[in-house]
């Protein structure tokens, strides 16, 4: 069941629009992930993330990639780095995930309405 809110709430959330820089694998984790550096445009700049994208994506395909990510939680600390955003998408049928991502380039940093 949905639980309602009310749209301040989501208004609150800072969904925005980044492109993947950099990409490298981080293997020393329970769960293997890949470290991004996201463009997410001069307003916020660029922000690391580790998000366990090895069964659906490899680092060279996310080179360039325009994704959406929540951009104002707090720093998680993800083993040996601190993970500034959170990379949002969707569980394929294994329950990984799939990325959020425009079909069109936009401007980076652009929010979520």
């Amino acid at each position: 069941m949905n639980k309602i809110i009310n749209y301040k709430d989501f208004d609150n959330v800072e969904i925005r629009v980044g492109t993947i820089i950099e990409a490298v694998e981080n293997n020393h984790l329970k769960k293997p992930s890949i470290i991004l550096k996201i463009d997410f445009g001069s307003e916020i700049g660029i922000k690391k993330s580790s998000a366990q994208l090895i069964k659906n994506y490899t680092v060279s395909n996310l080179i360039n990639k325009q994704i959406a990510a929540v951009t104002n939680f707090e720093p998680k600390q993800i083993g040996n780095l601190i993970s500034e955003v959170l990379v949002l998408g969707f569980p394929d049928a294994d329950n990984e995930p799939i990325l959020i991502v425009p079909d069109l380039k936009v401007k980076n940093g652009g929010k979520l309405y």
